[in-house]
């Protein structure tokens, strides 16, 4: 049997499919299953134990032609057999014209064999939404995803012994999603450890902490979330990241998203909410800490 999984993007959606990917996997413990994913995705997941197969030109622009066009003939010439389209998008639910007919499909795409009939889809937890698509699907088994894999060497960041690992950047579409680069210092300057900063370059810089933004691939770090001993961070991937990995998580959510649809879940993950959110204070986020 051959299974095709889409998830094109973000970092934190890419996380939270995490348990659905290993959920895919034990359905179909026999079957030769490709994950249809963007580049940094497949940079990530290279060696997850979820698939047999990666390839990271799933969202070509539709202006170029050529290289929907390549898609287009991967999809119809693989026959794959049924499709877990994670991602439901308008993008890759027009990918069913390209896989054709003969496939099972899971999603929402017009006409798929095993849709997520669920009116109210978009008002639900990511977790809870894909959990149910999969179980529209005939998944009834949510194994835990085994993430050993997700490591690197990160001998050459000079990493200090113990530390917190702090996320200041979220989208820069969202500012209202970014906690105040003040209010990480001053959560800094109150822990009882070193403060590492990660994320992209354009990401807020905090002053008096080891700046690692822009400096890490994403495996890299997955593995530095690993090693912290804790994370604050914005609605954003990283801290995403922390959470799936069991690392004790804040995440800060402000007016611009909402907790109860992707708040970051984890053994030891939680979450503080302001309007604005510069109204949460470093004493409140200490407090919080899981």
């Amino acid at each position: 049997m051959k299974v095709l999984v889409i998830k094109l993007a973000a970092l934190g959606d890419v996380v939270q499919a995490f348990g659905p990917f290993a959920a895919i996997r034990a359905h179909h413990p026999g079957a030769h299953v490709t994950l249809l994913t963007t580049p940094p995705y497949a940079a990530l997941l290279d060696g997850a134990p979820w698939f047999d197969a990666l390839r990271a030109d799933g969202r070509p622009a539709w202006g170029d032609v050529p290289a929907v066009a390549r898609l287009a003939w991967w999809l119809r010439r693989s026959r794959f057999d049924r499709v877990y389209d994670l991602q439901t998008s308008s993008r890759s639910s027009r990918y069913r014209w390209f896989v054709g007919g003969r496939a099972e499909w899971s999603g929402i795409a017009p006409g798929a064999s095993h849709p997520h009939a669920n009116p109210a889809r978009d008002a639900m937890h990511t977790l809870e939404r894909q959990r149910e698509q999969l179980a529209m699907a005939g998944i009834t088994r949510f194994p835990d995803p085994e993430l050993s894999w997700l490591t690197a060497d990160l001998s050459r960041l000079n990493l200090p012994e113990r530390f917190a690992l702090l996320v200041p950047g979220a989208s820069p579409l969202r500012p209202g999603k970014r906690w105040p680069a003040q209010r990480f210092a001053e959560l800094a300057a109150r822990l009882d450890m070193p403060a590492v900063a990660v994320g992209g370059p354009a990401d807020p810089a905090i002053p008096g902490v080891l700046d690692l933004r822009g400096r890490t691939t994403l495996r890299e770090l997955a593995a530095l979330a690993r090693r912290a001993a804790l994370c604050v961070g914005n609605d954003t991937g990283p801290t995403h990241l922390a959470a799936a990995l069991g690392v004790p998580t804040l995440a800060v959510f402000g007016p611009e998203s909402d907790p109860a649809l992707c708040a970051p879940r984890g053994p030891r993950a939680a979450w503080l909410h302001g309007a604005p959110i510069g109204a949460v204070t470093a004493g409140q986020v200490l407090a919080a800490l899981p």
